[in-house]
């Protein structure tokens, strides 16, 4: 069903862009028999394609080409969705100021986006997930009622903060 879904997207996505490559499922027979699509690359995308714009979740590129960093930022907030971000540059004061301004659940620098750091909390931020941050420490957060209680046997009655 998944493999259907993606054509249906690479249909779309001719009418939205250039298809570099890819756009069909393998012609090998073995892989054939699976759920197998091949890399697709589409060129002169625009921000609000439908391709752009959902999750496709197969191997379907969309090229958008930004004007200047600034647009480039504003291309990746204005999505539906905010799961992981890369950017790549030699210069470290606009690889600050896009950790400062991208709105994505993980940002990476000079590095692809894997999706993932087990030992971070992950998820995505506008659209993207369920709101809660899994993997790490906080995991534990997400699947957790927390309740503090203060048990006083004394017997007497205690003034706040000790105050007597």
């Amino acid at each position: 069903a998944q493999v259907k879904n993606v054509e249906k997207y690479v249909e779309i996505g001719k009418n939205e862009g250039k298809l570099l490559c890819g756009g069909k499922r393998p012609d090998t027979p073995e892989l054939q028999k699976g759920s197998f699509f091949l890399p697709t690359i589409f060129d002169n995308v625009k921000p609000d394609a439908t391709i752009a714009q959902e999750e496709i979740f197969g191997p379907v590129l969309a090229i958008i080409e930004a004007e200047d960093f600034d647009s480039a930022i504003k291309i990746n907030n204005a999505t539906n969705y905010g799961l992981v971000t890369s950017v790549y540059t030699r210069n470290v004061n606009k690889a600050f100021e896009a950790m400062e301004k991208i709105d994505t659940g993980l940002v990476y620098i000079n590095a692809g986006t894997i999706g993932a750091e087990v030992h971070l909390p992950f998820g995505g931020m506008r659209g993207t997930g369920n709101g809660h941050r899994e993997a790490g420490k906080t995991c534990f957060d997400t699947f957790t009622e927390w309740k503090t209680i203060f048990v006083d046997y004394s017997g007497r009655l205690q003034k706040a903060q000790g105050i007597d």
